[in-house]
């Protein structure tokens, strides 16, 4: 692949990296804990069961998560008000992301697996992400470089004022 130079993008994700330090085990269960009003945290949804975060390499802008708190990687394994409150805020993050950005379409979905594509196959998460025409253009194509046009934080600020009001 080849390198697309862009020198602002380390400051972007080390802003988002815990200071910088290295997070040790599953960084999703790192995040179950996180203060979400913490700048460096990306949760938009902090639940009983259940939480809402932003993907830290996202395909898209606004591409968010929603996640057990408990650490566990088979969906069998999730209590009936895991599954309930995972799926409320999947529908939550979707109106949202519909309010906020406007996408034509999402994905949604889950990768189960190392083998079916899971990033981090030892917590179980959804993927939701915005979609739209013509975002698979010819830079991730040929160029195999995906460019995020808003800052994190800012989609954060803007997520998570739509979901306040969502969830009243």
């Amino acid at each position: 692949m080849d390198r697309l130079w862009s020198p602002w993008r380390s400051q972007y994700i080390d802003s988002f990296k815990n200071k910088g330090e290295k997070i040790e085990g599953c960084v999703f269960c790192h995040a179950v804990n996180e203060d979400i009003n913490d700048v460096n945290c990306l949760k938009i949804y902090d639940g009983n069961k259940a939480f809402m975060i932003l993907n830290l390499y996202p395909y898209n802008n606004g591409h968010i998560m929603v996640l057990p708190k408990r650490h566990l990687s088979d969906m069998n394994d999730l209590t009936d008000e895991e599954t309930s409150e995972m799926m409320k805020l999947t529908k939550v993050g979707l109106k949202a992301i519909e309010k906020v950005l406007a996408p034509h379409g999402c994905n949604f979905g889950a990768n189960l697996g190392k083998e079916a594509g899971a990033g981090i196959d030892t917590h179980l998460h959804f993927h939701i992400v915005p979609r739209w025409n013509g975002d698979t253009n010819f830079m991730p194509v040929i160029g195999e470089i995906k460019v995020i046009s808003q800052d994190l934080s800012v989609t954060k600020q803007r997520l998570r004022e739509a979901i306040a009001e969502l969830i009243k």
